[in-house]
């Protein structure tokens, strides 16, 4: 009596990773995202490592732990690998208080947000 084995969030030749806690804001994210966004493998992981946005080391990341599942859990080709959905979304914020001048305080938000990637194998044509 045990659970059904939960269905594939993505296709057949695809592999996703998630990362649910990068710290830092979803619009400053989706900067990076959008530069790796339908590019293979090997050119997004390029842009990544030589690209000024801090919040690209943590987008490489992601991207490296998609390549790694897809080559270990799903038995996909390294090389044909494309980079099909580059998502970002917003998670939780920390609300923290800081002193100000004559006895007020002012509130500071630390946002985190989440990255969620999928990696297509493509054939080559």
């Amino acid at each position: 009596m045990s659970k059904q084995a939960a269905p594939r969030k993505v296709g057949e030749k695809e592999a996703l990773a998630v990362n649910t806690n990068v710290r830092g804001s979803a619009q400053k994210l989706n900067l990076v995202a959008a530069l790796i966004r339908n590019k293979k493998v090997g050119d997004a992981l390029n842009i990544l490592a030589f690209s000024k946005k801090a919040m690209a080391v943590d987008v490489r990341k992601v991207l490296a732990s998609a390549i790694a599942n897809a080559e270990n859990n799903h038995n996909l080709d390294v090389d044909a690998l494309v980079v099909a959905e580059a998502s970002v979304g917003k998670s939780i914020t920390m609300k923290r208080f800081a002193a100000r001048a004559r006895g007020r305080s002012t509130r500071i938000e630390k946002p985190f947000s989440r990255v969620r990637i999928v990696v297509r194998e493509q054939e080559e044509a």
